[in-house]
């Protein structure tokens, strides 16, 4: 069902926000409970349609799951060995992460090749070259992903620093008994989350959070409880709201050691923030954004998850900043939405572009072209004069837990249409002209 946004901005966020839990460690984690048969029970889960996706694909194999609360619970004693369907994984691109736990159970593994947003490449060949190394033969076809073989430990070299790719490694290892060594492994908070959650199950892991990392796996593992780290992505994501709208936010729930590269970056850009206890505080009215230049990185750098909801900042700052993507050529796609709310873009190639600022944003109609550019649209909305319709918000839903009730609790006037909704208004209102031509998605 489409489903969008209308917001009305200028108001500033005033009040107090706790972040939930982070969708990119929960996946993991949910396939991390396939390598016990008791119940895994994860806390301070976010409800997202990611996660409800990964719940219903755990079922399809057998476990049985619960979910009240924001806790989840899952037994996965019963799960089999079965094909994974495209029905499945077609749209969940976190579902990469069963390889490891399903390859390491039953000696192989055959599903379809995940989906999930359009960010240009993001081919499994870091995947496979990583269990080719501890023993599985590739025997996929353009259809099917499928890996076969008894694993055993031994020194894996990643090709690049993939986070699924090592958390991929992280929970087949932690089922190999013997010492298993990671090279150029990610250290992202999701990352170390999972190597938590592999070590209160019983392995043993050294270099949390490094490039260099070694697990001592055992035959088998115990289930355990876990509670699911903090979203330094929603976090981000509040703190330049904050910012763009000139308002004062207290974030509640908050890893500092998540947010040093981007708490830098936003003194650089002139935001104003301090740490009470363990309580992050933002002020909008007393900062003074200024132009600067942006490069995305592996953590601990820039965070390229980030990047869209900085450069809606960056309309804001005075003089020409400058991004680099690194990582993503399909990444710089929601520049061409700002465009039309009235931004100075200059995109210069697919990883590298110019905005100038600052600009008063204008109210329009605007796409989420994946989760982390549906965010900065919501960003840029709050931030415009007038009035804002987001569309395919689902992109949304799927990262960030109840994202237009918290802006509301803060002030924000922000309300959810469904298909219903968005058909009535149609037949109330005839297009604008911004409707009818809108802006292509490619510069001459």
């Amino acid at each position: 069902m489409d489903t969008r946004y209308r917001i009305r901005g200028g108001i500033a966020l005033r009040g107090d926000v706790s972040i939930s839990g982070s969708k990119n460690a929960a996946l993991p984690l949910l396939a991390g409970s396939l390598l016990t048969s008791g119940e895994t029970v994860l806390r301070n889960v976010p409800d997202l349609r990611d996660v409800r996706a990964m719940l219903t694909l755990l079922e399809f194999l057998g476990a049985e799951t619960s979910f009240q609360e924001g806790t989840v619970r899952i037994r996965a004693q019963g799960v089999k060995n079965r094909e994974i369907p495209a029905e499945f994984v077609s749209k969940l691109r976190g579902s990469i992460v069963l390889l490891g736990p399903l390859l390491a159970r039953f000696g192989e593994v055959k599903m379809a090749y995940p989906g999930g947003c359009v960010l240009g490449k993001r081919p499994v060949h870091a995947h496979i070259t990583a269990f080719e190394q501890l023993g599985a033969r590739n025997r996929s076809t353009e259809e099917v992903l499928h890996l076969e073989g008894a694993l055993t430990a031994g020194r894996v070299i990643l090709p690049e620093f993939s986070v699924t790719a090592t958390e991929n490694t992280l929970l087949a290892a932690s089922l190999l008994p013997g010492e298993t060594t990671i090279e150029l492994a990610a250290g992202e908070p999701h990352v170390q989350d999972v190597e938590r959650l592999i070590a209160a199950m019983g392995a043993e892991v050294e270099g949390v959070g490094m490039h260099h990392v070694k697990v001592h796996g055992k035959a088998s593992l115990h289930c355990t409880t876990h509670a699911v780290t903090s979203d330094y992505l929603e976090a981000g994501a509040f703190v330049i709201a904050t910012l763009v709208t000139k308002g004062k936010l207290r974030l509640h729930g908050v890893c500092e050691d998540h947010l040093i590269s981007f708490l830098d970056t936003i003194r650089r850009l002139g935001g104003v923030t301090k740490w009470e206890d363990d309580v992050l505080f933002v002020d909008g009215e007393l900062s003074s954004l200024r132009a600067l230049e942006v490069r995305t990185n592996i953590f601990p750098g820039f965070p390229t998850d980030l990047q869209a909801p900085m450069g809606v900042a960056m309309t804001q700052a005075s003089g020409v900043s400058r991004i680099f993507e690194r990582l993503f050529e399909g990444r710089m796609a929601y520049l061409y939405e700002l465009e039309k709310m009235g931004a100075h873009v200059e995109i210069l190639n697919a990883h590298e572009a110019l905005i100038i600022g600052p600009t008063a944003l204008k109210g329009r109609t605007v796409s989420s072209n994946d989760i982390r550019a549906g965010a900065a649209m919501v960003l840029a909305a709050l931030s415009a004069e007038g009035e804002t319709i987001i569309t395919d918000v689902r992109y949304i839903e799927r990262g960030y837990d109840r994202f237009d009730e918290k802006l509301r609790t803060l002030g924000a006037d922000i309300c959810k249409e469904g298909a219903a909704d968005v058909q009535e208004m149609k037949q109330k209102s005839p297009p604008s002209r911004a409707h009818v031509h809108p802006l292509p998605l490619a510069r001459s």
